[in-house]
């Protein structure tokens, strides 16, 4: 019933007659009128001459005697200005959409590593040609409403990393966290110092990088504590707030009475200082029996022989290909980093052959120690890969001491066991066997 009537409700439709009241139909509905002089919108119902003059006269009194021509005049300068709005408005939201994308471009940008030039003298002309291929739009006005200028993404970033850095600062400015620090040397002999925070946020451990500050002179402890406390009273953070400390083991970090930490427990007395994972294993890959410690050295001066000289380089790439290596040159070895061994062994024992044929005819002492070392390559390859897959899961920013004590405990589990069925066999056969499995 209601459906019945809801559908022989009239709908009136607006005339010019109404313009001598002081009404126009409204620029969002055709079919509600809208006043002329206050510009307000009634609804269809109120579409009667009645009404409109009610209004008219009771609102607007002084405007009672005015002819039909003022209203005109009226309705003209109302369509004028709302053209002119249209049109500004328009023009705003476009500035407005191309500030957005300039913002979201240069994060990429920065997330890539790309030299910010990149935006201007690539991402522009491609998104310019796309647009006039696929599109076929004009895109001449579109180019204009994204900066994307070396100076513009560089703005765009500071300004983007500024905000994430004073948000991150006032966290830690209320919040008790871990920080990790480290001391890094740059190609250009640059000495760059990096420092890593964890603190729990709504029951979820989060990992951010603090800052990277330049050491413009010297890298004793004193100059890192420095830094740090200096960058700290920047922020307003309190060094009570640092409930433990991780660095590697160099003496500026770890020395008793100069080093980073002996200044760190000065101010905070009762902070916690682990040493780096990440270097302990560096330490513990030194410590290699005499015989592996120098089947490591003989794969290192190979691959340095190869790497080092650009000739070789070519040489050794070409021999990959012509044998159909899986590989076409070698990765880098790395003292600092424990990956570096694993992923480096892999790859030489894989190209294990074909450097064997490259050195047969140029250097014929290395051909033959490769060849008596094989197997010790093979071991070291296969152990070092295990310990990277242990030591990637003591890693992460979801890694607690739960989970990293669970990792170790089995791996030592699978090894005590193994142990425990064979004891008279060495730890190297069991290791091996263990890998193997």
């Amino acid at each position: 019933m209601a459906t019945q009537q809801q559908a022989k409700k009239k709908c009136r439709q607006y005339s010019v007659e109404y313009l001598k009241y002081g009404f126009a139909s409204a620029p969002q509905n055709q079919q509600q009128p809208m006043c002329l002089l206050c510009e307000k919108v009634f609804s269809n119902e109120a579409m009667k001459p009645l009404r409109l003059l009610e209004h008219l006269t009771k609102i607007h009194s002084d405007k009672v005697d005015k002819n039909i021509a003022y209203f005109q005049s009226l309705r003209e300068m109302f369509q004028k200005r709302k053209s002119i709005g249209n049109m500004f408005a328009s023009t705003s939201q476009q500035s407005t959409d191309g500030l957005c994308a300039s913002y979201n471009t240069s994060l990429l940008i920065a997330r890539s590593g790309k030299p910010h030039a990149i935006g201007e003298e690539l991402i522009l002309p491609a998104v310019r040609e796309v647009l006039h291929t696929v599109v076929h739009n004009s895109p001449g006005q579109i180019m204009k409403a994204i900066p994307l200028s070396d100076n513009s993404v560089q703005r765009r970033v500071d300004e983007m990393a500024e905000n994430n850095e004073e948000t991150l600062c006032n966290i830690l400015a209320a919040t008790e966290f871990s920080l990790q620090i480290d001391e890094s040397t740059l190609p250009g002999n640059q000495s760059l110092l990096l420092a890593y925070v964890r603190f729990v946020k709504d029951e979820r451990l989060v990992q951010e990088l603090l800052f990277a500050r330049q050491l413009k002179t010297d890298t004793k402890g004193e100059s890192v504590f420095n830094v740090v406390e200096n960058f700290f009273k920047e922020k307003n953070i309190p060094l009570s707030n640092i409930l433990a400390c991780a660095t590697d083991g160099a003496p500026s970090m770890i020395g008793r009475h100069r080093g980073f930490i002996s200044f760190l427990k000065k101010a905070v007395p009762g902070v916690l200082t682990v040493h780096c994972v990440i270097h302990r294993q560096h330490l513990v890959a030194e410590n290699l029996s005499g015989r592996l410690y120098k089947s490591m050295n003989t794969v290192i001066t190979a691959v340095n022989k190869i790497k080092a000289h650009s000739l070789n380089s070519r040489l050794f790439r070409q021999l990959c290909i012509d044998n159909d290596e899986e590989f076409e040159r070698f990765l880098l070895h790395t003292e600092v980093r424990w990956l570096s061994k694993g992923n480096c062994l892999n790859c030489f024992y894989s190209l294990f052959d074909t450097v064997v044929e490259f050195f047969q005819d140029s250097n014929t002492g290395l051909c033959d120690g490769l060849k008596n070392i094989k197997d010790d390559i093979a071991y070291l390859s296969d152990i070092f890969t295990k310990f990277n897959e242990v030591n990637l899961q003591l890693q992460g920013n979801d890694v607690n001491l739960i989970k990293v004590k669970s990792a170790i405990s089995t791996f030592l589990s699978k090894y005590d066991r193994r142990a425990s069925i064979v004891p008279a066999r060495s730890k190297a056969i069991l290791f091996a066997e263990l890998i193997n499995r």
